[in-house]
């Protein structure tokens, strides 16, 4: 009887090594696979950088002016393209799709982290679908205005206002430019109707004077106004831009709680290989430092800090919750 039992769990031993043993066979493939896909990255393949928005906005800008010096210090081949429409959200379910390689990453602005909360259905889930990358510049907003109005401070802009119908045109309908307008709007008990473009056509919009006024990121809108094709009121921040000093920041005139940037961040698909987001983080970071770099993102507003996976991680996190809010409290919504 007790040789029946021990050889019963022996056969049972048995069974189980060779079922282990199965079972590292199985995944044996994918971890050779991950491990080659690191090693090669980003050499195998061009590096598709998907841009959410159309060419010529601030997201574009960030994605060129980082591409070039990441093909010259990985050896590899990194291609900018524009897949714009849905407030961003196109482009980012496209990359949620794609292989977790690294050769597809999503350029992105704050609206990854709005538009969860401002659309029924965005498509994705801004804290399961991706792995931040790294985080890229930021800016603050702006608020601008064409020369024909007559306004010079933001007081006197809310007063006019309060007077005569306004426009205002945004970098689309859930950017923070547009929820930086309506707590505005809350705040100061005015009423200005808002009609959202793509980014890179609002500024256009106000220079043609279709609409009195911009809410917008800095960097379209710094040419246009050391062309003297519109006014500054005001920066969002909650202290002034060193790009424009003599521009006040929107605290000064007792909006206390403002202190808004558009920030522009790099992700990849779930289930990417940690190894191939680290060095992706680091080519990410290492372009951000380079001197040609960081003087065209001075020119426009722009600053930048290195930053690891993990810290755009735990940064994006806040970022979700923080945002949700605001949509909630202004009312703003998405088709």
């Amino acid at each position: 009887m007790l040789h029946r039992i021990s050889r019963r769990r022996s056969l049972a031993g048995l069974s189980g090594v060779l079922g282990l043993l199965g079972l590292t066979a199985l995944l044996a493939p994918a971890q050779t696979w991950a491990q080659a896909s690191a090693s090669d990255w980003p050499k195998a393949k061009p590096v598709t950088l998907l841009v959410a928005f159309a060419p010529g906005s601030s997201t574009d800008i960030v994605a060129r002016s980082l591409s070039q010096k990441m093909s010259e210090l990985t050896g590899g081949n990194f291609v900018v393209e524009n897949k714009g429409g849905a407030g961003g959200n196109i482009a980012t379910t496209q990359v949620k799709r794609a292989a977790p390689d690294g050769y597809t990453v999503l350029v992105h602005s704050v609206a990854f982290a709005v538009n969860p909360s401002l659309y029924a259905d965005a498509g994705y889930d801004a804290l399961k679908d991706f792995v931040p990358v790294a985080l890229g510049p930021k800016t603050p907003n702006i608020f601008t205005v064409n020369p024909s109005v007559s306004a010079k401070t933001l007081p006197e802009l809310v007063e006019a206002a309060k007077k005569t119908p306004f426009n205002y045109a945004s970098s689309g309908i859930g950017t923070t430019t547009h929820l930086s307008m309506e707590r505005l709007k809350t705040a100061a008990k005015v009423d200005i109707v808002h009609v959202p473009y793509q980014p890179a056509a609002a500024i256009n919009a106000v220079v043609a004077g279709h609409t009195q006024i911009a809410s917008t990121s800095m960097p379209p809108s710094v040419p246009m106004i050391k062309a003297g094709k519109l006014k500054a009121i005001a920066v969002t921040s909650a202290t002034r831009s060193p790009l424009l000093p003599d521009v006040p920041s929107i605290t000064e005139f007792g909006y206390k709680e403002f202190d808004d940037y558009t920030w522009f961040g790099f992700f990849v698909p779930a289930g990417t290989p940690p190894a191939v987001v680290e060095r992706l983080n680091v080519a990410i970071n290492r372009a951000m430092e380079a001197t040609d770099v960081v003087e065209r993102f001075t020119q426009l507003g722009m600053a930048s800090a290195p930053n690891s996976a993990a810290e755009f991680n735990t940064f994006l996190r806040a970022e979700v919750p923080k945002w949700a809010a605001v949509v909630k409290s202004s009312g703003a919504k998405a088709d």
